[in-house]
Order: structure tokens, then C-alpha cells, then sequence
């Protein structure tokens, strides 16, 4: 038998090389014989060449290469010799070795049989998000000793032996937004993910319970960085999970990516991997998502913010209104403004130095602080929020009206961002990306999270949408893996739970894009909001009062439906003294801004669990009365209902 060299640990794990004449070369360069992806690693990291010896291992790198934990730089390699590369390790069994282990079958030999393992999955996930660390551990959970996961995420950095996010001294700003898990999605993650999450009750049960509320459970806000953090912290444990501090480059990795199985693309809605792999997963239909042929994009204004207004409260002024929706954990999060199209182009920065504007909050985006001297300053860019800097300014004077409607002042404003919000339609969410041959297993890719489905947060589903498909996906490749090359069929459950997700929260949030008048006619919420701000007619007819008491009345019937499943909403009485401090043309807006059409949002909700049911439903074609079909056919019908 011929020496080979085994995977022990890393994303080589399960894997083998029969060594020959040609060199086999150790590194991080895509078209090395063994690919390693430990950051310590050199692009040639070491070579195993035949001599008259017998095969040599060199070292070619700065960092080492270990044997049997000791460095070497030229090693004459012998039976069960441990090769370590980073955190990697790899066994070289020789010819005699295995002979001998074969005559003498007695003998216990350290050969590593659950790294040979035929039925290990390998897995690579394209952005360390929550989707792709969720999707991960999920898997991890569900195939435990089977899978070999690693995943690549440009926004971590190495610290001693873990993996952390970076942060603002390393160019990353984290995601301090606040985001709206339905209980639906947080029953669904394992035990040990849900622990982690919510075992120290930093989350917050603002909104009621619903359609998608699971054994009467609330949703719950939780912080987007801080899921992020407890997430890490558990894949660092993990011996399946493989974390690699890097943007993942798919053209680099081609190579590679042929011995895996599994290719799992999670890095946004802007995904270059996504679009390397474009022919696979088809062309985006932007025309659903339009108007009179104009794709609709709304820009929202995030404000981080501090608001002292009791939960029931703010929820009431959220969803009486389409101008801003706070989203907070215990007050604390950010005010979104929906911003018209003028508006959004006022969303600049300017550098104090070279005094030009530049569009870093608005193309990035980027997120300005408040400092000292009050201004708000990109810690990247070095650019001031021009709106804060022309304090007169109608923008600056909007935004303080809409923190005034919760109950806040300028001082309970830190910093600013925005974002731009659009949809499209996917045509697929799976694809094959290479065939099964004799030296590749066969992979398949999939699209997860806002690569998969970017969707309007306005309704509070992007998260949701993304645990879900997380969740499918694990259910659907620990059902499939058996050892043998993966088949279109083992995912249809989860391409039809894609497609209904997609069908499910963007129609929810195109409803929350645009309005539909007594007329008939379809307009974007952004526009109807620009022309409540236009001036108001000089003849006086319409008034403060009248604003008012519009918004009242649909505030009233609001807090009725509302009353039973959130208790402590407040009084007409309080509702008009809060309101009554606004601006005319605040009022005017929002009344004109409409309540969030919670007729048309509501209702069914996707339930992924429909398709993976143990006893779900097959179709078996009912059989046609015998007595209007032939003898011979009708008993062929009934042998195919009726298999013996």
C-alpha cells in the first residue's frame, strides 16, 4: 500500500494525499496540494518530497513547521509521525507501517480511524454574521462528530487562541442596532444557543404577542453586535468549526472549494461570492419591487438613541405612523426616520480639512458618534453630518421633531447612520456548483441570510428570515448526509422553505415600501411623506388641531387591539398632552404618513416546520374506478398506489 498523508484536525479533517513522486506542497496558496487556512500559515509552508531517504518533509515558512511537536526544517518523515501547521495537524501512515498493521491485526496502532471517517461533511460558510455562525452551530448540533465547518469572516481579528470581532481601532464599526427575534425563530435554535443568548435576560419584550409567537412567547430585542459576540464565543469552543479571520475570496479558493461538499454563502445582500457565482444561482428580478418601472429604494436615518418613554408608549407612536419607528432595548437603540427623496440627498458628509462633501455615511455606511464639541464624526473618514453642523437646516429641525415625539432632546441623540433599503426577487437559493468525480466529492451551494433574502426591515423580519433558512438548511443536510455525493432531491424541503420565506416577509415589507389609496392607486410611502411636508395651504384650512385630533382617533383604535396583548398603553389624555408639543407639520405628517397596515402584514406566518415534519404529507394519485378503465390497467393502477 502506498504512504498517504491523513487530515487529524482542521479543514483538512477526513481527508488524504497519497504521496508519489511529485512534491506535495503545504500552504494557504490555492493551488497547493494541501491548502492550509491558519492565518500563521505561509502561502509555501512546507513540502514533502521522495528522496533516497524516503520521503523528506522541509519547512519553507517564517512560523515553523512541527513534527511530534518539535520544529524541524528537514525531516525524514516515519510511521505515525503528527505534522502540526498552525492549528492544523496532519498523520503520515508509511507503506511498512500499514503492512504491518495488516499482518498483525493484534496490534492497536494509532491510526486516527475517525479522521477517515468516509461520512465527514465538509462545510465552508462565507460570513461569520449571525446567519452563518447560527447556521454553523446549528449543523455542528445536528451532525456531532460528522462535519468539519469552516468559515471566513474579514471583519474578525486573531486574539491569543480565539477569534474576536474587530473593533473601531481596527476600522470596524459593530452593529449597535437593535433587532425583533419572533419566538418561532429562538425555539427553534439548539439548547446551548439559546442559553447563550438569553441567559442573562439582556433582551427586552417590547412588542406583543402574535401570529408567530410560539407557546404564547413574545418576540424579544436583542442588540445585533451582542448575538454576534455570544455567538463567536460558543463557535470558538467548537472543535467541528473552523474560524478564519479573512474575507473569503472565491476565485482564490476554486481550488479548494472542490473538495468540499458544502458551500454556504451568508455575506450580505452585497455578496461577492454570491455574484462569482452568479450563472449558478440566476439573475435578481428587480421589476416586483417597482414602481412605474422605477426599482423603489427607501434611505432611513438610523439615530442612536436613549428614549425615557415606558415600552407601550413608544410602541403605540410607532406603529400609528410611517415617519420613524423606534427600536430599542430598554430605551436604548436607534430612532429610524424614513427619509424623502430630497431629504436623502442631504445625507452627506464633510471633510473639515479639504472642505468637500463626501458620501461616506450614506455609500458605506458608516456611522458618525457625537463628540465632545457636539458635532458627529466619522471615526473613519474623518467627515462631520453636515444636517448637525446647519443646525437651521429643515433636516436637522425634522429630526429633532421626531425626537421629540419620543420624548427626547438632542442630548439623548450619540450618533448617526443610515441605510439603504431595496428588494429583489431570487430565483433559486441552491445550486450545484461542481459535479461528483473520481477526485471531488460534488458541491453544492447555497445562499443564506440577506444574500438570500435582503429584505426592508421596517416590519422587523430580516433577522427572522435568516434564522430560518439557517435552520432549514441544517435540518435538510443532516437528513441527506450519508457519505455519498449530495442530490438535488435531498433539498427540495428547504428550496420550498426559501421560496415561501421570500414570498412571505417581502410581501410584508412591500406593504411597508408603499400605500395603496381609496382611488386605487399605488404610491411609495416616501413620497406621500415629501408632499405632507410641502407647505400647508395659506387659506388656513387646515389645522393643528384637526392633525391632531386624526391622529388620536387612529391611535385610539390602535391601543384597542393592542390593550389586550400589552398592557400599560396610555390615556387620550396623556396621548394629547405628548403629542400636542409637536410642530403643526410633524403632526401633519404623521397623519399623512398613514398607521402600518397591520391588515395586510399580518396573518399566516412562515412555518418552515411544515416541511420538515415527520409525518408530512405524500402525494399518491387516487386511483381511477376500476370499472371505467381496462382490467389490465386498472390493476397496474392499483400495484402503483399499492407497492407489495
Amino acid at each position: 500500500m502506498p504512504s498517504v498523508i491523513v487530515g487529524q484536525t482542521g479543514p483538512f479533517t477526513g481527508q488524504s494525499v497519497v504521496l508519489s513522486a511529485t512534491p506535495l506542497t503545504f500552504g494557504r496558496k490555492s493551488d497547493s496540494g494541501v491548502v492550509i487556512v491558519s492565518v500563521s500559515a505561509s502561502r509555501l509552508h512546507a513540502e514533502i518530497v521522495e528522496e533516497d531517504a524516503g520521503f523528506v518533509l522541509y519547512d519553507r515558512s517564517r512560523n515553523g513547521t512541527f513534527v511530534n511537536d518539535q520544529r524541524v526544517t528537514r525531516h525524514v518523515l516515519r510511521a505515525n509521525d503528527r505534522i502540526r501547521i498552525g492549528e492544523e495537524t496532519f498523520l503520515f501512515d508509511s507503506q511498512d507501517a500499514v503492512e504491518t498493521v495488516m499482518d498483525l491485526s493484534l496490534l492497536d496502532m494509532p491510526r486516527a480511524k475517525a479522521s477517515a471517517d468516509p461520512g465527514l461533511l465538509r462545510v465552508t460558510i462565507t460570513g461569520g454574521g449571525p446567519v452563518g455562525l447560527a447556521f454553523a452551530l446549528t449543523l455542528e448540533n445536528m451532525l456531532r462528530g460528522r462535519v468539519a465547518i469552516k468559515i471566513y469572516e474579514g471583519r474578525w481579528i486573531k486574539n491569543g487562541s480565539s477569534v474576536v470581532w474587530k473593533d473601531e481601532t481596527h476600522g470596524n464599526t459593530r452593529r449597535q442596532q437593535v433587532v425583533t427575534i419572533q419566538s418561532r425563530q429562538y425555539l427553534a435554535l439548539p439548547e446551548e444557543m439559546q442559553s447563550a443568548l438569553f441567559g442573562s435576560g439582556d433582551f427586552a419584550e417590547m412588542w406583543p404577542v402574535g401570529p408567530d409567537s410560539v407557546e404564547g412567547r413574545p418576540p424579544r430585542n436583542i442588540r445585533i453586535a451582542y448575538i454576534e459576540d455570544r455567538l463567536l464565543e460558543l463557535a470558538n469552543k467548537s472543535t467541528a468549526i473552523r474560524l478564519v479571520p479573512e474575507r473569503f475570496d472565491p476565485s482564490e479558493h476554486q481550488g479548494r472549494l472542490s473538495q468540499e461538499h458544502v458551500l454556504v454563502v451568508c455575506e450580505g445582500g452585497r455578496s461577492r461570492t454570491r455574484e462569482h457565482y452568479s450563472d449558478f444561482f440566476g439573475a435578481a428580478d428587480a421589476s416586483i419591487y417597482s414602481l412605474e418601472g422605477d426599482h423603489l429604494q427607501d434611505v432611513v436615518l438610523g439615530l442612536r438613541v436613549k428614549s425615557p418613554l415606558p415600552d407601550p408608549m413608544s410602541v403605540l407612536l410607532t406603529v400609528s405612523q410611517n415617519r420613524f419607528l423606534l427600536n430599542s432595548l430598554r430605551g436604548e437603540g436607534f430612532l429610524n426616520m424614513r427619509l424623502t427623496r430630497e431629504e436623502a440627498k442631504n445625507v452627506v458628509g464633510l471633510d473639515p480639512v479639504r472642505h468637500v462633501f463626501e458620501e461616506c455615511i450614506a455609500a458605506r455606511p458608516c456611522v458618525m458618534s457625537r463628540e465632545e464639541d457636539n458635532e458627529f464624526r466619522c471615526p473613519s473618514h474623518g467627515t462631520l453630518f453636515l444636517p448637525a453642523l446647519l443646525r437651521s437646516s429643515p433636516l436637522w429641525k425634522r429630526i429633532r421633531e421626531g425626537l421629540k415625539l419620543y420624548g427626547m432632546t438632542e442630548d439623548d441623540l450619540t450618533a448617526v447612520t443610515s441605510f439603504r433599503l431595496d428588494m429583489v426577487q431570487r430565483p433559486r437559493f441552491t445550486a450545484q456548483l461542481t459535479r461528483p468525480t473520481s477526485t471531488s466529492p460534488g458541491t453544492y451551494g447555497f445562499l443564506l441570510g440577506d444574500a438570500a433574502n435582503a429584505i426592508h426591515f421596517w416590519p422587523g423580519r430580516g433577522l427572522n428570515s435568516g434564522f430560518a433558512s439557517a435552520t432549514s438548511l441544517a435540518r435538510s443536510l443532516s437528513r441527506a448526509w450519508q457519505g455519498k455525493p449530495l442530490r438535488d432531491a435531498d433539498f427540495i424541503r428547504h428550496e420550498a422553505a426559501m421560496s415561501m420565506l421570500q414570498y412571505r416577509h417581502k410581501s410584508r415589507a412591500w406593504n411597508a415600501m408603499v400605500t395603496t389609496d381609496e382611488q386605487g392607486a399605488t404610491r411609495a410611502i416616501k413620497d406621500i411623506i415629501a408632499r405632507s411636508i410641502e407647505p400647508a395651504p395659506a387659506d388656513g384650512s387646515e389645522s393643528q388641531q384637526a392633525h391632531l385630533d386624526a391622529l388620536l382617533e387612529r391611535m385610539s383604535a390602535i391601543r384597542e387591539r393592542l390593550a389586550p396583548r400589552l398592557p400599560g398603553m396610555p390615556t387620550d389624555e396623556e396621548l394629547r398632552s405628548h403629542l400636542s408639543a409637536l410642530e403643526p407639520a410633524t403632526l401633519r405628517t404623521l397623519k399623512e404618513s398613514g398607521a402600518w397596515d397591520t391588515l395586510i402584514v399580518g396573518g399566516e406566518e412562515a412555518d418552515i416546520d411544515l416541511f420538515y415534519q415527520s409525518d408530512a404529507p405524500v402525494y399518491v394519485p387516487r386511483p381511477a374506478n376500476p370499472q371505467n378503465i381496462p382490467s389490465g390497467l386498472a390493476q397496474q393502477e392499483a400495484a402503483s398506489v399499492n407497492p407489495a
